[in-house]
């Protein structure tokens, strides 16, 4: 039985309880929410759950964060630029 402490998905802190080549089984130190079949569950502390290894790591760390479309960009440079042309000419005043 090992006392390691590791973080699940990199967030969560967990302690593993039994490393197999499979699975691993952790126990959680801290209440989270996990999904399940589709389902988020919320898992209480002290409850084991049996995960792959690979979403247990030693540190804890954030996902990088997601990058945008390059459409989306595109679209927000067409947008700021337009924006500018629109301020650089001067108001047209409507005579009667």
């Amino acid at each position: 039985m090992s006392d390691d402490i590791r973080y699940y998905c990199g967030i969560h802190k967990v302690k593993v309880v039994t490393q197999s080549d499979g699975y691993w089984i952790v126990e959680a130190l801290e209440e989270f929410e996990d999904t399940l079949n589709g389902e988020k569950v919320t898992v209480k502390v002290g409850e084991q759950r049996i995960v792959p290894p690979r979403s247990v790591h030693k540190r804890k760390n954030l996902s990088p964060p997601v990058k945008e479309h390059e459409y989306e960009l595109k679209m927000e440079r067409k947008v700021k630029r337009m924006v500018a042309e629109d301020k650089k000419k001067p108001a047209k005043k409507q005579s009667k």
